[in-house]
């Protein structure tokens, strides 16, 4: 039996509250199949005091919005029938274990006396081959496995239901069953497809696929949900047909359905596969140096059509899973060395759900990688968003920081944006990248001035790859000079933390414009610019001089830099030291960092150190960029609140990156599931 088999959660089972371990925590939402903006449900995992810390039972499975994506799991064995995931009606499996990795979610449930059932979802992460990370598809697979030494009869049951394709509940679904070679499927759509369009975040248009092995020990129905999932549970099989009624999703709540019989189960157990996904033949549009018109989905330059694509997702089961395990030994390994167990709790959650927020589009030849700035606002390639959860795409592999920044750089240098500091984002809604040719996009000039320029920068170092600086630097230096201008004394203005507010003279804002001046300086070194480079550093050396007498309250003990120049008594994580030791520019003295790591301590509370002296919450992508270049005993604390916090609050929302410090509760439902939390990988870069 394998690590890898995941039991569905307990929170979708309706047992008996009985004892499960989780490992290497039970965070507050458990992904099950992400891959995408679009595949993206989770298992919320919060905690309520009726259940002394177990998980709540009869939950559904759910978008990352919160609604719900119904998918469901029953076991027959020896005529008697469980329920090991979803809400529906049935007595319930007992969990006794979880656990996660960077691609997998395992469960393992005992059912009654008599067999072990493990369920995992594996989403694959493939950083390093576009073809497979290109295909939006994921795997359940079940196990089953005699408990007692007898021989049981075992049939497994799932479906998944037509709100998977609609987040308007109202709207009307079409649906269809199939085989292609050995695979059987369901395929599910919205029968008036809005092309690039949502509602309430989900995906307008595309196919969706639910599919299994075919074979004389699978049968097949679609139909009200109640009626299916009787039919299953009445005979232990389905009846091999197909609902024509095409209707509303929530009308009679049409489900698709598999059962496979696994007939004689021993010890050595038994399987079943299934493999869930979207296929988008278009998946964004954008403003291209060409002008604007839609991306194909990358997967379109390997497969002929969706069939194609599903049937060597399904039959690749055996190499994503190597290959999965092969990523995730690699994550466990690196992250123990780096930061220890802690830290590998941290990390290990938040892969899926960085790569989870991205889309492969375009063409074999000229790929991009387009993201969703998920909950927040939406917005699409947003410049500070890539900031924090660039480390991530650099240790995965820095080619996808370059396909990243890609649009950004076609978009402006084929002028359609008319500022001369960097743009904010490519689009105010994924997948629309329809630009901001007024130039009224978000402002935030220093902060995505400072941003591009060392992103750019990061990549070229990691890939060897100084022509890409000199093909871009005109509009680096158009950049860079808006740095000069704007980077001693910051105007009136927002940061990456918007949310906050506008705040003139930021400390830390400062401080990235002067780390970019010094990017800037090595950028042009490294495209034959000597006497830009020279002009550049003198300027950051001279800002930043400037920067020690006017940032750093020297009284206060210990001593520690400021919010704003103008509030003495203020002070704010400097998370924008980390782009220093990330580049290697030996820039900043080590005066500052060891400064820093004496102050947070003093501040630290129960779940993390605030962002900043305005509020009690704080950012948990921010604190380990801080963490990843802190003193080793300030860089454990962090790690370890941040674990503490993953394990014990009371947020059953995919992980957030804004938590409150204090309770660990999370401010509202905007900051979750976001890419930023690649901010984790910030210590394995350096």
């Amino acid at each position: 039996m394998w690590i890898s088999s995941i039991a569905c959660l307990v929170a979708l089972t309706s047992f008996s509250n009985a004892a499960s371990t989780f490992s290497p925590a039970r965070p507050p939402a458990i992904p099950l199949a992400v891959r995408s903006p679009y595949l993206s449900t989770w298992l919320p995992a919060g905690r309520d005091a009726e259940t002394s810390g177990e998980l709540s039972a009869g939950v559904w499975p759910s978008y990352w919005t919160g609604d719900a994506t119904a998918w469901t799991g029953f076991v027959r064995v020896d005529g008697r029938n469980y329920r090991w995931m979803g809400g529906a009606d049935g007595d319930g499996a007992t969990q006794v274990a979880f656990n996660y990795t960077s691609t997998q979610s395992i469960f393992t449930f005992h059912v009654g006396d008599a067999v072990e059932l493990t369920a995992t979802f594996l989403s694959p992460l493939y950083p390093n081959d576009f073809k497979r990370q290109s295909l939006v598809f994921s795997y359940l697979h079940v196990d089953v496995a005699s408990l007692d030494g007898n021989t049981h009869d075992v049939q497994v049951y799932t479906d998944i239901s037509a709100e998977w394709v609609s987040g308007d509940r109202t709207s009307k679904a079409t649906w269809d069953y199939g085989t292609t070679g050995d695979v059987a499927f369901h395929k599910i759509s919205k029968a008036a497809p809005v092309s690039f369009g949502e509602s309430r975040d989900q995906a307008e248009w595309g196919n969706w696929y639910y599919a299994t092995n075919a074979g004389d020990a699978t049968t097949y129905q679609s139909g009200p949900d109640v009626d299916v999932r009787g039919a299953f549970t009445d005979d232990g099989k389905l009846k091999n047909s197909k609902d024509e009624d095409f209707r509303a999703i929530n009308d009679r709540w049409p489900v698709f359905a598999f059962a496979v019989d696994l007939s004689s189960v021993d010890s050595s157990g038994s399987s079943a596969l299934f493999s869930i996904g979207l296929c988008q033949e278009q998946a964004v549009q954008f403003s291209s140096r060409n002008g604007y018109g839609p991306s194909p989905a990358l997967w379109k330059s390997y497969f002929e059509d969706d069939l194609a694509a599903l049937s060597f997702f399904h039959g690749d089961f055996e190499t994503e899973l190597r290959d999965a395990s092969t990523f995730d030994r690699k994550v466990a390994d690196d992250s123990i060395r780096a930061g220890g167990e802690d830290y590998l709790t941290i990390t290990s959650l938040t892969a899926r759900q960085t790569f989870g927020a991205t889309q492969l589009t375009g063409t074999e030849d000229k790929p991009y990688l387009f993201f969703k700035e998920i909950s927040s606002n939406g917005n699409m390639q947003t410049v500070d968003v890539v900031f924090p959860f660039h480390p991530f795409l650099l240790y995965a592999n820095p080619q996808l920081l370059k396909l990243t920044l890609e649009p950004h750089y076609e978009i402006q240098e084929s002028g359609q944006y008319p500022n001369k500091y960097a743009m904010h984002d490519i689009g105010t809604h994924f997948p629309n990248g329809t630009g901001h040719s007024d130039g009224a996009d978000e402002p935030m000039p220093l902060e995505e001035c400072g941003n591009m320029i060392i992103m750019t920068l990061a990549y070229a170092q990691r890939a060897d790859d100084n022509d890409y600086l000199g093909t871009h630097y005109d509009i680096l230096k158009q950049w860079a000079e808006y740095l000069i201008e704007d980077s001693l004394y910051p105007a009136e203005q927002l940061s990456t933390d918007d949310f906050a507010g506008h705040l003139a003279n930021q400390t830390n804002l400062a401080l990235k414009g002067m780390v970019g001046l010094a990017a800037m300086s090595d950028i042009a070194a490294r495209s034959g610019h000597d006497d830009d480079a020279t002009r550049y550093l003198d300027t950051a050396k001279d800002y930043l001089a400037q920067w020690q007498d006017i940032g750093i309250n020297k009284d206060a003990t210990p001593t520690h830099t400021v919010l704003s120049y103008n509030d003495r008594e203020s002070w704010g994580i400097l998370y924008n030291l980390y782009a220093d030791k990330e580049l290697g520019l030996n820039f900043v003295p080590q005066t500052i960092y060891d400064q820093q790591s004496n102050f947070y301590p003093t501040v630290m509370r129960e779940y993390g150190v605030p962002l900043d002296t305005r509020h009690t919450y704080t950012k948990n992508d921010w604190e380990l960029w801080a963490a990843a270049v802190a003193s080793d005993d300030t860089r454990g604390m962090f790690i370890s609140n941040l674990a503490a916090w993953i394990d014990e609050t009371p947020s059953n929302q995919p992980m957030t990156d804004l938590l409150e410090t204090d309770t660990g509760a999370q401010p509202g439902l905007q900051f979750r599931a976001r890419p930023v939390v690649g901010g984790a990988f910030a210590l394995l870069i350096l």
